[in-house]
């Protein structure tokens, strides 16, 4: 079993880690070769000059299940969360080398379930091509951490993660209300092959491609509990 007592305090104190070489070449394209074989003319699968994404990718790409969990993120996700975490939420990010694509800071701060209900402390809602969206109470956000699996060589040119660290302990923190004079900025390089996890409350934006270098990344998020009675995950697949 890999040994990540540092990065699980790490994820803890400031909302994020990296761990390099969890996969090996060989294995990043095994999964990127899975993922070009795929029919990309689904609702699920959104195309633009700047941004090629797939939603429910791992309903949407199931070949790449078994090259995905290997035994090595399997430990790494029993170490961080515990025996009992499951997905509940998988997307597929391709930022082309020529990408414009600008996200300012924000926080991850919906669930992907599968209907509207009406349920206390759940709101606003949003749906998008069928697939059902709500902010839910905090300890729900809380208890997620999230996986980005970076299939290329990442850095400040290329679209690179930019975080500002324990900003996740503030609760909901509105970009416009960043004290930058108190705050502090961290750009996350990861190598292909590496890791980034993140706590969804952590303020995190990304900046366009100015180096001609693609940046492919796999997004899944971890949760342990179920949701209230009558909503369920919508992505929710257990780990074996």
């Amino acid at each position: 079993m890999m040994e990540i007592t540092k990065n699980k305090q790490e994820l803890l104190d400031n909302g994020f880690t990296t761990i390099d070489n969890l996969y090996s070449t060989e294995e990043v394209e095994h999964i990127l070769t899975a993922i070009n074989e795929t029919d990309s003319t689904k609702d699920t699968f959104r195309k633009s000059a700047d941004l090629f994404a797939i939603r429910q990718f791992l309903k949407e790409v199931p070949s790449t299940n078994g090259l995905i969990f290997t035994d090595k993120l399997k430990s790494v996700i029993k170490q961080v969360g515990g025996h009992d975490y499951f997905v509940v939420k998988s997307i597929y990010f391709d930022k082309p080398e020529a990408s414009n694509w600008y996200v300012s800071y924000h926080q991850d701060l919906t669930i992907s379930v599968d209907k509207k209900i009406l349920l206390n402390g759940y709101g606003p809602w949003t749906i998008k091509l069928n697939q059902f969206a709500v902010q839910p109470p905090l300890d729900i956000l809380k208890n997620i951490f999230t996986i980005r699996i970076h299939l290329d060589d990442t850095d400040d040119n290329n679209g690179a993660l930019r975080v500002i660290p324990k900003s996740h302990q503030k609760n909901i923190y509105r970009a416009d209300k960043i004290d930058w004079s108190t705050e502090t900025e961290n750009t996350c390089n990861v190598k292909a092959g590496g890791i980034m996890i993140m706590k969804p409350l952590i303020l995190h934006s990304s900046g366009r491609t100015i180096n001609n270098k693609k940046r492919r990344v796999i997004h899944i998020e971890f949760a342990n509990i179920d949701l209230p009675a009558g909503l369920n995950w919508a992505e929710r697949m257990e780990l074996n």
